[in-house]
């Protein structure tokens, strides 16, 4: 299965903003911490190695790039 990397999200903005308040009043090792577990319950959620070895080299691909 490919990755989808086409927008894929109803409300992106929404979800944008709750990422960002869900960071709000953390410590940058707090918001680093909660990153990563919100990576792993996303990738078991995804469960396709395929599809998260594309996850992982895309998102490797643009580490370099500011968003």
């Amino acid at each position: 299965m490919p990755l989808i990397t086409k927008p894929n999200i109803a409300d992106a903005d929404g979800f944008y903003a709750r990422l960002l308040a869900t960071h709000k009043g953390l410590t940058e090792a707090q918001s680093h911490a909660l990153n990563a577990r919100l990576v792993l319950v996303l990738a078991n959620h995804i469960g396709d190695a395929e599809v998260l070895t594309q996850a992982l080299d895309l998102a490797r691909d643009g580490a370099g790039q500011s968003a």
